[in-house]
């Protein structure tokens, strides 16, 4: 028996749909997260959790950063950069999925316009450049990685390695600090 097929219009609020269902549960579980203080108990898997929910929120940017500083003073620093990356670059799927929906309103605008074909010329470089840079524009390039239908691998791949890059300064960077004034 054959499946019924989606129309075009269903799949676009499909996944317009699942990105918003993501974002709410991200929001409610960051909320939950903060208010019982489970964060302290959860060690890396706490830092890949906040990542994740953080970044699933779309265009309502939510610190993860901040995590990332303070587990880097008490926990390895190399694995707190890797869980918060690893996080945060799955978290980043939601602005993907909203792009690759096609009902972008950004298309018609001169910035849209750049940076698609910042992304077409350069790629996974360029996802990467804008993901270590800390900023909550990023969900941005996930919507037009999925409009213009990256792979789905490709755009995890260059999200992970800039979030990568950023979450080893910070971690190392509060490790180095907590450990000059306060020791260990």
């Amino acid at each position: 028996m054959k499946k019924p097929q989606l129309s075009p219009r269903q799949q676009v609020f499909l996944r317009i749909g699942l990105a918003i269902v993501i974002t709410l549960f991200a929001m409610a579980a960051l909320w939950f997260l903060r208010e019982s203080g489970a964060l302290q108990n959860l060690g890396y898997v706490g830092v890949f959790l906040v990542g994740m929910l953080a970044n699933a929120t779309i265009l309502l940017p939510a610190p993860s950063w901040a995590l990332t500083i303070a587990a880097g003073a008490t926990l390895n620093p190399l694995m707190v950069a890797f869980a918060a990356a690893a996080g945060e670059a799955l978290g980043e799927i939601t602005g993907y999925l909203a792009g690759s929906s096609g009902s972008i309103v950004l298309e018609d605008r001169e910035s849209y316009q750049k940076s698609a074909h910042l992304m077409k010329r350069w790629g996974v470089w360029f996802i990467m450049a804008l993901a270590f840079i800390p900023n909550p524009a990023f969900d941005i390039v996930g919507i037009i990685a999925g409009a213009l239908r990256m792979p789905v691998p490709k755009f995890l791949w260059g999200a992970f390695l800039g979030k990568f890059a950023r979450a080893l300064l910070l971690a190392y960077g509060s490790y180095g600090v907590f450990n000059h004034f306060w020791g260990r």
